[in-house]
Order: structure tokens, then sequence, then C-alpha cells
């Protein structure tokens, strides 16, 4: 499987970006050194495929945590922010600066 990495840094066909191997290289924006402007490159990688046990984790992990953030956050009844006077704390105010 192939996919598609932009990239600001020049690697060389054959190289490795994020773990995968460089099939093929365009040049996006080209460098330009006078004003000290990097170049911005296309790579298209082969990625490895994953183990069979990572990808259902993955999947697993996934829908968990899903569930876990439409559940409706649970406040205790009947509380409210507490005051400076309640926390019993100095506010200081520092002048102009």
């Amino acid at each position: 499987m192939t996919k598609t990495i932009r990239s600001p840094f020049n690697h060389e066909v054959g190289g490795t970006v994020e773990g995968c191997t460089i099939l093929e290289k365009h040049v996006v924006i080209p460098p330009d050194p006078v004003e000290r402007r990097r170049g911005v490159y296309d790579y298209v990688v082969n990625v490895p495929p994953l183990p069979a046990e990572a990808t259902a984790g993955k999947v697993a992990k996934s829908r968990s945590s899903k569930a876990a953030r439409r559940a409706p956050a649970e406040e205790p009844a009947g509380s409210t922010r507490a005051t400076p006077d309640e926390m019993g704390s100095v506010i200081r105010r520092i002048g102009g600066r």
C-alpha cells in the first residue's frame, strides 16, 4: 500500500520518511537559498502492512474512546464554582507595566 507524505525536508528515493520507504519524490515548492526558504516535497511511500493484532487493537480502542466521549459528563449535584472568599486566598494586583 502507498500513501503521499508532504515534508519540508529533502530526502532521496530509497530513503525513509516516517518509517516508510520512499518510492517517488515530487518538488512542490523549490527551495530558495536567497530568501532562506526551504522547499516543500511530496513523497510517495510504501507503507508496511500492520500486524493483524495491532489493527484489531486500534479498532477496539477507537470504539471505546468514542463511546466515552459520547457519555455525558457527570457533575456532582449542586456543585458551583468557589468564590475567592470561599477559597480563602489573597488576590494580589500588580501595577501597570
